[in-house]
């Protein structure tokens, strides 16, 4: 039997919730299975450690980490603790830490949840978002002088390398080049950014060349954003920044009906380390402890998981039972209906307990 290891981070909000459910997912989707099984490690970083020890995690928290296969990861901050504390003390660190520079973000309604976009069902939206994950807007340099005083300046230095950019590229151009439609857009603002997004668009272009049965098109974001409301249908595969990509697939998610149904992978594609697995839905403090919290996100993100640790047949049982209990109008209050995070689970586990399974062996 396989066994693989992972380091679970419910961490706040409702991450604790949503991810206790996906391991009681995952347990009984192992055990049905029966040819893997989960050996989990629970860790209890996050704000709360914060505030007690002054330190989100250890200081040899990725050395921790790093013996596990994947990570299992909640959504970090708290309401008495600043945002940029939180991401930096926690996530960051641990995706920065490992490389993890592509960022998967895939989307698609769900049979049983309505899209807010007029006549637009499953066949029309499906999309898979790739973010650059490592540099950018979000490289993390930058500083602040002459604090509080009228001449007070603060700079945020977007990073973008030739090698950050073309093996985020070459990513995204495999992914597509994997799905039925093998097309691409590629995300940009270089008329206003003209130097790291001009250099985006001539990698772009190279890289583009080496995939000849790849088709691509190219979208300015502040165009893409309608685009994406408008033309669903023309999208695919999507390749962007840091930051453009961030915003987009939030815009993504509540297209395809809600943020809790979104699952995202930070992979470091080279598998030098363990990649991070993580509903985008964040801490949720609105609903935190009311039961209520969409654990489809973790579900999918579970699922994810799986196939990046080489179980396909279990992640795709697992695509199927969530679709199943969607379709069934079991659904949180976020998708128009009035199910617990509980009752979902439990939906999962009664669909899982009366699939026909693939063969094993």
């Amino acid at each position: 039997m396989r066994t693989h290891k992972i380091a679970s981070i419910p961490a706040d909000g409702i991450g604790p919730e949503v991810i206790e459910a996906g391991l009681e997912v995952l347990e009984a989707l192992s055990a049905r299975m029966g040819d893997f099984r989960l050996e989990v490690t629970r860790l209890d970083w996050g704000s709360d450690r914060y505030k007690a020890t002054g330190a989100f995690m250890p200081a040899d928290g990725l050395q921790q980490l790093k013996a596990q296969d994947a990570i299992y990861f909640g959504a970090v901050g708290a309401q008495d603790v600043p945002d940029h504390i939180s991401l930096w003390g926690l996530r960051l660190p641990i995706c920065q830490g490992f490389d993890q520079y592509a960022n998967v973000r895939p989307t698609k309604i769900f049979p049983g949840v309505t899209s807010p976009l007029r006549d637009v069902g499953p066949a029309e939206l499906d999309w898979l978002i790739i973010r650059e994950n490592s540099e950018g807007e979000y490289a993390g340099h930058g500083g602040r002088a002459h604090k509080g005083l009228p001449e007070e300046v603060a700079t945020e230095v977007a990073i973008f390398t030739r090698v950050g950019v073309e093996r985020i590229m070459r990513f995204a151009f495999d992914c597509a080049q994997a799905r039925p439609r093998k097309h691409i857009t590629i995300v940009t603002k270089s008329n206003a950014q003209r130097f790291g997004l001009v250099m985006w668009d001539e990698i772009a272009l190279e890289v583009a060349a080496d995939y000849p049965d790849v088709t691509w098109d190219k979208e300015l974001v502040d165009a893409m954003t309608m685009r994406m409301v408008r033309k669903p249908q023309s999208i695919d595969t999507v390749v962007a920044t840091n930051l453009h990509a961030d915003i987009l697939s939030d815009l993504a998610a509540a297209l395809a009906g809600s943020l809790g149904i979104a699952p995202t992978g930070n992979v470091d594609p080279q598998r030098r380390y363990p990649s991070m697995f993580e509903p985008i839905h964040g801490s949720a403090f609105d609903i935190t402890g009311k039961g209520i919290a969409n654990p489809v996100a973790s579900f999918w993100t579970a699922s994810m998981m799986l196939e990046h640790l080489g179980e396909r047949a279990a992640a795709a049982v697992l695509m199927t039972a969530i679709e199943q209990v969607c379709a069934a109008g079991v659904l949180t209050p976020d998708l128009g209906g009035k199910a617990t995070t509980k009752e979902v689970t439990a939906a999962m586990l009664q669909v899982l307990a009366g699939m026909n399974l693939p063969r094993v062996g």
